[in-house]
């Protein structure tokens, strides 16, 4: 083992490769998403509202409410309803 001001040279190198596998395959994931909401919108789909419905999925029933609720209230506040 090497080490370079106390930091063992190898165990660090075995770190950063790992982070740039992950980021190349970050990468690639972000390339297939892009994909899948251009196939969707090919076909008559609006990505920015999928994207939308993706993010109200992600959160949890009480959240999703709370969310709504402020907009209907702030929608209120500035006359669009």
């Amino acid at each position: 083992m090497v080490e370079v001001g106390g930091i063992v040279a190898d165990r660090l190198r075995q770190f950063i490769e790992r982070i740039e596998r992950l980021e190349e395959e970050k990468t690639a994931l972000a390339s297939d998403v892009r994909e899948v909401y251009g196939e969707a919108k090919s076909v008559g789909f609006d990505p920015k509202i999928m994207r939308a419905i993706i993010k109200l999925r992600g959160m949890d029933t009480a959240d999703q409410q709370e969310m709504e609720a402020l907009i209907d209230t702030y929608k209120h506040a500035l006359g669009m309803e």
